[in-house]
């Protein structure tokens, strides 16, 4: 059954707290003219802080694009963006870059990591770049936190894959961000790799509260989150809580078809 669109408009209770991040209303154009491309269409949604949601749809559905104006990598064409309750729709660049860099985390497929500087010193790059001390306790806590505190000293080079992803988390929370976002952070990486980065993100979740938005094109890693929202032609076309791989699976085929 599919779901329906969430309007954004209902009032909420005064003694709930803000969601950890919420789009209301929020479309995303590409182009202009003819040539438009609109690839998030009016979407409203509440990220519940503390939660866990993982985002699905067929190539072209607006995943990726959701998840770049939740995190305020782009700005949305139309409608909000709340950040803990703060618009953040009309943010300047230098606004959106302190946000990044102390509110938002980011992990990617790619791990993005400096390949000429240590796990330990690529941690610390986000809080060196925007002038923070840096406390060798806090950062050596981030990487035990992630298993690595034994491999500070190692380039990534001489980290495996998963190994490597996991360095990338750390540098997304050593700012303890308010919301973590995840674009395919299993995709490059081997099943068993990928199984213990699930269960570093649910730790993270379980034990620290962490908020946790994913994209991912596995039903194995959807089905790890807590619920997982569907979008097709950049609308949200379907909702699970707690699915299993298998019908998650079955959803996107049907979606797909």
């Amino acid at each position: 059954m599919t779901a329906p669109q969430d309007t954004g408009t209902a009032p909420r209770r005064a003694d709930l707290p803000a969601p950890a991040v919420e789009l209301r209303g929020a479309s995303r154009d590409y182009g202009s003219g003819q040539a438009r491309v609109r690839a998030l269409d009016g979407v409203s949604i509440a990220f519940a802080a503390g939660s866990w949601t993982a985002v699905m749809g067929p190539s072209g559905s607006g995943k990726s694009t959701l998840l770049h104006c939740a995190a305020g990598l782009e700005q949305v064409s139309a409608g909000q963006v709340l950040l803990s309750g703060d618009d953040i729709t009309t943010a300047g660049e230098r606004e959106l870059t302190e946000l990044r860099r102390g509110r938002i985390g980011f992990v990617f497929q790619s791990f993005n990591l400096i390949g000429s500087l240590t796990a330990e010193q690529n941690v610390t790059l986000p809080l060196r770049l925007a002038g923070r001390r840096v406390s060798g306790k806090q950062v050596r806590q981030v990487l035990a936190s992630v298993g690595l505190d034994d491999r500070r000293r190692h380039r990534p080079r001489e980290l495996s894959g998963g190994q490597q992803q996991r360095v990338a988390i750390a540098r997304a929370m050593v700012t303890r961000p308010a919301v973590l976002f995840a674009d395919e952070p299993t995709g490059a990486l081997d099943s068993g790799s990928a199984r213990q980065v699930l269960r570093l993100l649910r730790g993270m979740v379980t034990s620290a509260g962490q908020t946790i938005v994913m994209v991912t094109h596995d039903p194995a890693a959807a089905a790890a989150a807590d619920s997982v929202v569907f979008l097709s032609d950049g609308r949200i076309a379907d909702r699970a809580l707690a699915p299993s791989a298998r019908e998650v699976a079955e959803r996107l085929a049907r979606l797909e078809a």
